[in-house]
């Protein structure tokens, strides 16, 4: 039972995280559009990147609670490339969804919320496939971790593993 409450704060702290990166994305991208200071695909960009910085900060103290220094090759590297997957899985199904609406004569307003929901879902499928690939391997307690925490010697093998 601990175990499925441990889990159940995790995924809300993920969750959390996860507005809080997306609000960020969204507030900078309607600031760079809104002022014209650059074309919406790269607003988008931007926005993402931006965005990505306090994601990965606080899925990294916060969800899987990991101190000490990051490792650029085996978390930093491969987080951004998750976020930016997401953003180009976003970017092609928003794409073919504004060619299909365009062709199906669909008004302006039904063509936003087509391309608002297109986006919504490429990202949302890509949060759960995230969140086991930020537990399972980027930020998964390694067998130091979890020896020292028990304060069992540590072997040699699990180390290796």
């Amino acid at each position: 039972m601990k175990f499925v409450r441990s889990r159940f704060r995790q995924l809300a702290r993920y969750s959390a995280v996860s507005l809080i990166s997306t609000i960020t994305g969204i507030v900078i991208l309607g600031v760079l559009v809104g002022t014209k200071s650059m074309p919406a695909g790269w607003a988008n960009v931007v926005a993402t990147a931006i965005g990505t910085i306090p994601s990965f900060e606080l899925n990294r103290r916060w969800v899987w609670e990991r101190h000490g220094d990051r490792h650029l090759g085996r978390e930093v590297i491969p987080f951004a490339a998750l976020s930016f997957a997401g953003l180009g899985l976003s970017t092609v199904a928003v794409h073919f969804v504004d060619i299909y609406v365009r062709h199906a004569g669909w008004t302006n307003g039904t063509r936003t919320l087509a391309v608002e929901v297109a986006s919504n879902a490429a990202f949302g499928a890509l949060w759960m496939l995230q969140f086991l690939i930020l537990d399972r391997v980027l930020f998964r307690k390694h067998a130091v971790d979890a020896a020292s925490s028990v304060g069992a010697p540590v072997d040699d093998a699990l180390i290796a593993a």
